[in-house]
């Protein structure tokens, strides 16, 4: 469905950020969607209904026992005749209430009375949305098949700085664009929409190797894994039978996967050809190129000796092997460049030398937050060209390579 047609319910939780939501319902104005609002009591004391009455041209929900409003039952009208129900920002407390099914006030029950799909943009501070309780809401909320976008790394209003900050309009009004382009109903949901990798084995890496010198030492990649474990847990929630092959990480094993733990480039390179056949190949790992030859079985002592000198053999190329496979090669095979410069040129060579289908480049130069953050920013490339993302969460990343991936695989069926 195309955004101009588009009919979007806007919720507006109770947080500093709601001041972005003015400036969402303008985009969204701009491209011809239709906005009607609904507001929490706590959002009125950040915004005003009269500014997101004028910016929409709707008159606002502020009260589900209003006399006018609910003669006819309005706010099952309200929900039911949206194309997309959109909550921005929802709180800690609002998502926690959407995971309970609590309809106390006009934005909790609009919420559980529509039959239409959800997409919700959280703001919170950094604790909250680390908080243990909000990470099972956001699981449990996932589950059930409400989209997320954000939140992004940034300076918090108290002083704080870290994940937890409300998407930008502009990435807020993409996530919107993909999510009408994927289906609006629930029942999209019991149909398959939400699992469009149900039947399919998907193949995932994630982490660094760990390439020993002695028992105390190794060469290794910089990786935490976070990107590799949010494609593998987005695959699961996709319906996809998922392999994880993850080198050592300091993460929890995405629920669902089947998780295969290894440390050094050869244990990756066996475990992955082991878990072949698969419909779909993801080298998220920051495999180590090279591994020591001579590598010591007592510790080396450091003393007062030279430094030892280390003789290096190259690794092998998982990727590329793997791409060249022929019976046994997954039908999409999508490979990772991380670059410190000449980005897309390098990823485009690597397209080429290593024969997979797509590639998701993202930049690690000086000053790039992606090894070990929230967030990430890549370009994927394929045969045809260039696709730049905007600044998002890693999850969110993996969800858009997911739906990627579908895509794939039923042109490819």
């Amino acid at each position: 469905m195309s955004l101009s047609a588009a009919r979007i319910l806007l919720i507006i939780g109770g947080g500093i950020a709601a001041y972005k939501s003015l400036e969402l319902i303008r985009r969204l104005k701009e491209r011809d969607a239709a906005v009607r609002v609904a507001m929490t009591a706590a959002a009125r004391e950040f915004v005003t209904p009269l500014s997101a009455a004028t910016l929409s041209g709707e008159p606002v929900r502020e009260d589900l026992f209003s006399l006018t409003d609910e003669a006819l039952i309005g706010h099952i009208e309200l929900s039911r005749s949206a194309d997309l129900v959109v909550v921005a920002p929802a709180t800690a407390n609002l998502l926690a209430r959407m995971t309970w099914g609590i309809a106390d006030d006009i934005a909790t029950t609009l919420l559980i009375a529509t039959d239409k799909r959800t997409l919700v943009a959280p703001a919170m501070n950094v604790r909250m949305w680390l908080h243990p309780a909000t990470r099972r809401n956001v699981d449990r909320l996932r589950a059930d098949g409400v989209l997320f976008v954000g939140p992004e790394d940034g300076s918090m209003a108290c002083g704080e700085y870290g994940p937890g900050r409300m998407s930008e309009p502009l990435a807020i009004v993409a996530a919107i664009e993909q999510a009408l382009a994927a289906g609006t109903t629930l029942g999209d949901l019991a149909e398959g929409a939400a699992r469009p990798l149900a039947g399919r084995h998907v193949l995932v890496t994630s982490g660094p190797t760990y390439e020993p010198i002695d028992p105390v030492r190794f060469l290794g990649n910089r990786s935490s894994g976070r990107q590799g474990h949010a494609i593998a847990q987005s695959a699961v929630r996709a319906g996809a039978k998922v392999t994880l092959v993850s080198g050592p990480v300091a993460l929890p094993d995405p629920p669902g996967a089947n998780v295969v733990h290894v440390a050094t480039a050869l244990e990756m390179q066996a475990a992955v050809e082991a878990a072949l056949p698969a419909d779909a190949f993801v080298a998220a790992a920051a495999v180590a190129d090279w591994r020591v030859d001579n590598t010591a079985y007592e510790k080396i002592k450091k003393g007062d000796a030279d430094a030892p000198v280390l003789r290096l053999v190259g690794n092998p190329d998982i990727l590329a092997e793997i791409s060249r496979k022929a019976a046994l090669r997954p039908t999409v095979v999508v490979g990772f460049a991380a670059e410190t410069e000449d980005l897309v040129a390098n990823a485009k060579a690597k397209l080429r030398r290593k024969g997979c289908d797509l590639i998701i480049a993202n930049s690690v130069a000086n000053g790039a937050s992606t090894f070990g953050g929230e967030m990430n920013e890549v370009q994927v490339i394929d045969a045809v060209g260039v696709e730049p993302w905007p600044s998002m969460s890693k999850t969110e990343v993996a969800d858009r390579i997911v739906r990627r991936l579908a895509i794939e695989l039923a042109k490819r069926k």
